[in-house]
């Protein structure tokens, strides 16, 4: 859950230093864990806790933290030193972060505790009783925000036996196997009128032109994140209310084991299904909805009617008619049917075994 901190200028500068400082210890430690091939957390502290307080002031439980965070990073891949950016986020546990009221909280920095009000909406204020564990500090766009765990309880997942199948694609961005089609064609034209205007600044290379790059940044990304949102919200509750489970690709690589002509490459690396499942994901969990990815592999060029298989069922990209028995949908729906009906095969198989 995301809070939006009000900080005074003091306060900014304090929370932007301790944030600085902590990087660089975090650079430190990854050359001493590299360095030792250390990747434990007990054993990088004994090498190096007392080190990296003396040389960068780091209060006793945020050298703690910055140990997790090399850590965590070195684990990923052990070949090479993990480099940190000076403004990268800074994990907060009960010990350093401490909630003051209905509208405050407690910060640790190098220059001591600051107590700062922050904001957020409703929906996140319902939430924050729920707060636990650690939270993350964030700087964003001169702004600072934190990124506060919660802990939304186990809600018991039905067990149906037919299940919402859901294709997902580019031109059009999720398709069910009822027939609904989620069309992308705007959020496309916007992906290219985004990728133009960058272009065009890149070119011009002035600092107006590079300050007004550095505020649309992440314009296409919030776009893109609501239009996932919203259809992943239609998708749990269309699932919810019927008394099904989804069913969804599982297109975990799909960009490596896919190739497009060199136009297509742009559409093709922004396409942001992977968020889209997410999103899916957790507003399934959320109400208790079971989800099953499943291999995607034919799925559109299978007759649904037959079971017929060849890519002659498909002679354009919106449109599948089967050359076995004639069968005619669009061609996303059809895939969407395919997926729910191998989600429901997979879903028995499990309640077999």
């Amino acid at each position: 859950m995301q809070l939006k901190l009000l900080p005074t200028p003091e306060q900014a500068d304090a929370m932007l230093r301790t944030m600085e400082r902590f990087n660089a210890a975090c650079d430190a430690l990854a050359g001493v864990a590299f360095s030792n091939q250390c990747a434990n957390k007990v054993e990088l502290q004994k090498i190096a806790y007392y080190d990296i307080r003396r040389d960068f002031g780091l209060g006793a439980q945020m050298t703690v933290r910055a140990i997790a965070k090399v850590v965590e990073a070195y684990k990923r891949d052990k070949a090479i030193q993990p480099t940190f950016r000076p403004h990268g986020a800074i994990v907060y546990d009960q010990r350093i972060l401490s909630w003051k009221g209905a509208d405050r909280v407690s910060i640790l920095t190098n220059d001591g505790r600051q107590i700062m009000p922050w904001v957020c909406g409703a929906y996140q204020a319902a939430l924050l009783e729920r707060a636990r564990g650690q939270a993350d500090l964030i700087y964003r766009d001169g702004m600072f925000f934190l990124y506060v765990t919660i802990n939304v309880g186990d809600v018991p997942e039905g067990d149906p036996t037919t299940y919402l199948g859901v294709d997902l694609g580019q031109r059009n961005i999720a398709a069910d196997s009822d027939g609904e089609t989620f069309c992308g064609a705007h959020n496309a034209n916007l992906r290219a009128r985004h990728a133009r205007l960058r272009r065009k600044l890149q070119r011009k290379g002035t600092k107006s032109a590079k300050r007004l790059l550095k505020r649309r940044r992440l314009k296409e990304t919030s776009f893109a994140a609501n239009v996932n949102h919203r259809i992943s919200k239609v998708i749990v509750r269309k699932a919810k209310d019927t008394g099904r489970g989804i069913g969804l690709e599982d297109l975990t690589h799909i960009r490596e084991r896919t190739t497009v002509r060199k136009g297509q490459r742009r559409a093709h690396h922004s396409w942001a299904f992977a968020k889209l499942r997410r999103f899916v994901t957790y507003k399934a969990a959320l109400n208790g909805v079971p989800l099953i990815c499943v291999d995607p592999r034919n799925t559109s060029r299978t007759c649904p009617e037959c079971g017929c298989i060849d890519k002659r069922n498909r002679p354009t990209r919106d449109r599948f008619t089967c050359i076995d028995c004639g069968h005619s949908a669009a061609a996303d729906t059809t895939a969407a049917i395919n997926i729910g009906r191998r989600a429901e095969r997979n879903a028995a198989e499990r309640r077999g075994a």
